[in-house]
């Protein structure tokens, strides 16, 4: 976790302990039923428990992590529900984004997104699981921004948590990284030439790769799930 002085002070304390310890949990370095004590992050950074207390309630929103009285606060397992709600949500939202997109784009925004899937094929070919996942984020996250709507990927990106967690534990073996990037490009390209019924059916096809990987992960990884 990085020290907050070198962090965005524009940003409340709470919220960027809530991030960095989003991150821990999305990328399993915090294990899923594991405890958390306030009092050990609060001396890790330096703060008093009161932003780290703000920071469990709103993890604790977001289904993260459960606050059992007197017992204490933990990650909660993957829920293989929730993780299906959320792509529900996930996908009626985004084929909405697609199809406006064909409609109205933003040139400027445009020129940004081939950058973010050359990051793409770096973080790839490095084997750079995490940083595979971030340029994922910001290729998505741009499309909306371009479409006009950057509102729906705020929603999206609360829910997709219960997404990533999973999308995780598939990255470390995943020979399909370079198939992922391919789908973004045939989405992009469906975009640019402002194919509405193309670009829809390219998400759904990439937003469908985790429901795939799903029974195989839920085999070797029973003890990580509720």
């Amino acid at each position: 976790m990085a020290p907050l002085d070198l962090l965005d002070q524009t940003t409340s304390i709470a919220r960027l302990i809530e991030l960095e310890i989003r991150k821990a949990i999305v990328t399993l370095a915090m294990k899923p039923g594991a405890p958390l004590s306030e009092q050990e992050i609060a001396v890790r950074y330096g703060v008093s428990r009161q932003p780290v207390r703000e920071a469990f309630i709103a993890l604790a929103r977001s289904g993260l992590v459960e606050v059992l009285p007197r017992r204490g606060t933990f990650v909660v397992k993957i829920s293989v529900e929730r993780m299906l709600e959320a792509r529900f949500v996930r996908e009626s939202l985004e084929s909405a984004v697609v199809r406006r997109a064909c409609e109205r784009f933003d040139a400027r925004v445009r020129t940004r997104i081939d950058f973010h899937l050359e990051a793409q094929e770096l973080a790839a070919a490095a084997g750079e699981h995490y940083e595979f996942q971030r340029a994922d984020e910001a290729f998505h996250a741009a499309i909306a921004e371009g479409a006009g709507c950057p509102s729906a990927w705020t929603v999206i990106e609360d829910l997709k948590a219960h997404m990533d967690r999973v999308c995780h534990l598939t990255l470390p073996s995943a020979s399909s990284l370079p198939g992922l990037i391919t789908q973004h490009r045939t989405i992009l390209a469906a975009i640019d030439r402002r194919d509405p019924d193309g670009a829809e059916a390219a998400l759904r096809t990439h937003l469908s790769e985790i429901l795939r990987a799903l029974p195989t992960v839920q085999r070797e990884h029973r003890d990580l799930f509720e």
